[in-house]
């Protein structure tokens, strides 16, 4: 596991979903404002479907593109008012004191931690510009302080890197771009790698992976918060079997990518960019 493998693959998905948006992007904006685009991906499938007589598929070519963008406007509208739902119900739970005394000691009295009162174990990192760490009172009464600074180490490192955002961009891609199926592999192996990125920065953070196997047990045991309709980096409901195999052999955790998957997300990707080429030849 290293950080390279986690930014290749984010990459490679940008790189592939970007592709497609965009294209779907300015074909639409052509349709409403009567835009000659010469050389656009979807305006070139029109011209081959015509070329081999299967212009009847047009239609659903159109519907592609409308559903698709449609799709993508509703996935990123829906994150967004989730996303301050949920912060209006933090405020309504916040901790007061109990957040200003972890700040002090965790945080250099910055305010990247918010200490919720409720009884139900929870860690998160959540936000897109600014990510804040959200801890339960349930948790802290659950787990001891080597415990707890496991956590928060584990979560300062979703913090740091941004993780929420991440992981909506790819979960966005792949629920909006299922033709292509290595996508949806790709977000899945990401979470995993980040989950265990960041578990490996705690365990060097306090030079023992005690803590952190305790905290994930206990937080096992007792069971999580149900799943929220947002996106955010969660402590104990991601990646567990992968992460407990991580800290009792690192060595034996290795990702790979199906070749079957992989091979069909090539084929429909290099034949949308072969259709594109052989238009503008």
């Amino acid at each position: 596991m290293s950080k390279r493998q986690s930014s290749l693959l984010f990459l490679a998905a940008l790189v592939i979903s970007g592709t497609i948006f965009l294209q779907m992007a300015i074909y639409a904006v052509s349709i409403l404002v009567g835009w000659n685009v010469k050389f656009n991906l979807v305006v070139v499938c029109h011209s081959w479907l015509k070329a081999v007589g299967l212009s009847s598929l047009e239609y659903a070519l159109d519907g592609l593109v409308i559903f698709t963008l449609l799709l993508t406007i509703w996935h990123i509208s829906s994150q967004l008012i989730h996303t301050a739902r949920m912060k209006t119900r933090l405020e309504q739970y916040r901790a007061k004191k109990l957040t200003t005394e972890f700040n002090q000691t965790y945080s250099n009295e910055k305010e990247d931690v918010i200490i919720i009162s409720h009884p139900t174990p929870m860690a998160i990192t959540m936000g897109f510009v600014q990510p804040k760490i959200v801890i339960s009172t349930g948790l802290i009464n659950l787990l001891t302080r080597d415990e707890l600074e496991a956590v928060l180490a584990h979560e300062m490192y979703h913090k740091a890197n941004r993780d929420p955002l991440k992981l909506f961009i790819l979960s966005l891609c792949a629920s909006t771009i299922g033709y292509i199926p290595i996508l949806k592999c790709f977000n899945q192996q990401f979470r995993i790698i980040q989950e265990i990125l960041a578990d490996e920065f705690a365990i060097k953070k306090q030079a023992t992976s005690v803590h952190l196997g305790s905290a994930l047990l206990k937080m096992l045991k007792v069971g999580t918060a149900k799943k929220m309709p947002f996106s955010y980096a969660s402590f104990a409901d991601t990646s567990v079997n992968y992460r407990i195999e991580y800290i009792l052999n690192p060595l034996q955790i290795q990702m790979k990518i199906p070749v079957k998957v992989a091979w069909l997300s090539f084929a429909i990707f290099s034949m949308m960019c072969a259709v594109f080429m052989y238009a503008i030849a």
